[in-house]
């Protein structure tokens, strides 16, 4: 486990936003704020939190914030990047912030090409493993077996979760990491820790949907901690694409006991979820040869 921190006083983010209760979306952005602090520029592509920030004029954020449409988040993050060099600002950090749609899917494009470039950028995507602002329905960040608006009960989702974190180590990038809302003082060290680094960053926050889940707004955390907890999102940075940490040791919790607890996932079986607590393991042991750690 990473030293604790402390986490400041101060807040960025202002009661208002119209979240749902328990999002866990909006809980990822109160810490993030917390350690970006004022000089920040955010980049919003269509997702949730462009209707969470509140209409204009009145917004729920204290910094200043660029709405822009869903696939474009890497592209106009670069150009005000590029603008703000040309005013010589060099102290303010440009980061985009964006959903799983607009990041795994819409927004891979862009993004991707920010990135190849080596654009002087932090990328958050707060994952809430679906297009939860427009009705539930299935990305390619919804995990297998899920339930969805697109993926029936009777043809739930039968694909794997795409690693976004590798596709952009395999970018080779400065920095990429994985965070929860279950442990803000890991993600604070991220946040902080991408500040300090030139070029592009980017910084994957698993952010529970209580709606799109099927869960009571109060397990918001505590489903998002026992993701982590059983090895379904484990916490772990990259440095150059090729220097793993992995930042928490799980305790090792069956998948079932992560599973059985969201309406998304009721109609598995017993098999099923066999199969998933195999899929989890092999791609745990994977990471682990990553990090240079025996398999345990």
């Amino acid at each position: 486990m990473t030293t604790k921190i402390e986490i400041p006083e101060g807040d960025l983010m202002h009661s208002g936003h119209v979240g749902c209760p328990g999002c866990g979306a909006a809980i990822a952005m109160r810490f993030v704020l917390k350690g970006l602090r004022e000089k920040t520029v955010m980049v919003l592509p269509a997702c949730c939190w462009s209707i969470l920030a509140g209409p204009y004029p009145q917004s729920t954020l204290d910094i200043p914030v660029i709405h822009t449409a869903f696939e474009t988040g890497g592209a106009v993050a670069s150009g005000v990047r590029a603008a703000l060099d040309v005013k010589g600002d060099t102290e303010t950090t440009v980061v985009t912030w964006a959903g799983d749609g607009g990041t795994f899917d819409i927004g891979f494009q862009s993004f991707s090409g920010a990135v190849e470039r080596n654009e002087d950028f932090i990328y958050f995507c707060y994952d809430n493993e679906a297009y939860m602002n427009t009705g539930v329905q299935r990305s390619s960040s919804t995990p297998y077996g899920a339930w969805t608006t697109t993926t029936p009960h009777q043809d739930w989702k039968r694909r794997r979760k795409k690693n976004i974190v590798e596709a952009m180590v395999a970018h080779r990038i400065p920095y990429a990491a994985t965070a929860s809302i279950a442990y803000p003082e890991d993600l604070l060290r991220k946040v902080e820790k991408a500040k300090t680094i030139k070029g592009s960053r980017f910084i994957h926050i698993f952010a529970s949907c209580p709606t799109g889940w099927r869960i009571p707004s109060e397990m918001a955390v505590k489903i998002a901690r026992m993701a982590v907890q059983t090895n379904i999102f484990p916490l772990y940075e990259v440095e150059d694409g090729t220097r793993y940490t992995i930042n928490v040791t799980p305790k090792g919790y069956l998948v079932r006991e992560y599973f059985q607890l969201q309406g998304r996932f009721k109609h598995l079986t017993d098999g099923d979820l066999d199969a998933i607590q195999e899929m989890v393991d092999e791609d745990w042991r994977l990471l682990q040869r990553k990090a240079g750690l025996s398999a345990i």
